[in-house]
């Protein structure tokens, strides 16, 4: 079931933390596939995993500064065709992936919210939007997972003009807040529904999706 506010479960790597995901109200769940990150799955998993999620779950492939052209045939013999969710610099305009495009970005300051702008405009000018934008918290170095918030009061006024994503060290305990103030199209979460890096903890995860859609008013 689609809600006005989209929650997204990332960085799920078993078959039973992809089942609690779903049991908890995810309406997407995220697949990590950069190596270096602690919730990092082959092909082979995701293909296991992606065999049991449900159809009305939005399956999310992420993945970090590759071209989209390799992109495309690494994630090509998946059962599912997920919507890719790209982390880098110089990300790819829209209609360089043949599906729905989620960009990362990492924002710090106004400078960062002028990046995204620009960004935007390259899309504009190429014909195509990307599906949705995540503002997650700017850690030099790092492509998300920093279990750092990104900067609301910001982000509250930030109408990108498509549909925007809040990340960065949300959990059941201040996702409310974060709801309230910046008022996003959805919130993604992975370390803040986590027993350990890569393991999620079930309890911690209905908790978040029943805090996020409540201060949402749903």
């Amino acid at each position: 079931m689609s809600h006005p506010l989209r929650v997204k479960v990332c960085g799920v790597t078993t078959s039973a933390d992809l089942a609690a995901a779903v049991r908890a109200g995810a309406d997407l769940v995220g697949l990590n596939f950069y190596p270096p990150s602690p919730r990092f799955v082959t092909a082979e998993t995701a293909a296991a995993l992606l065999a049991e999620l449900p159809s009305a779950v939005e399956p999310v492939a992420v993945c970090v500064q590759e071209p989209c052209a390799v992109l495309a045939e690494r994630l090509r013999p998946l059962p599912r065709r997920p919507t890719l969710q790209w982390h880098g610099t110089d990300p790819p305009t829209a209609d360089a992936w043949d599906g729905p495009l989620v960009v990362a970005f990492n924002v710090r300051d106004a400078d960062s919210l002028a990046v995204i702008e620009r960004y935007l405009e390259r899309c504009r000018r190429r014909g195509r939007l990307p599906a949705a934008l995540l503002a997650d918290a700017h850690v030099a170095g790092m492509y998300g997972g920093t279990g750092r918030t990104a900067p609301w009061e910001l982000l509250a006024g930030f109408r990108p003009g498509v549909p925007l994503f809040l990340a960065g060290g949300l959990t059941p305990d201040n996702v409310a807040e974060a709801v309230r103030v910046v008022r996003p199209d959805g919130v993604d979460v992975a370390g803040g529904v986590e027993a350990a890096p890569g393991r999620k903890d079930a309890d911690k995860m209905s908790r978040f999706v029943e805090a996020a859609r409540a201060a949402a008013g749903l």
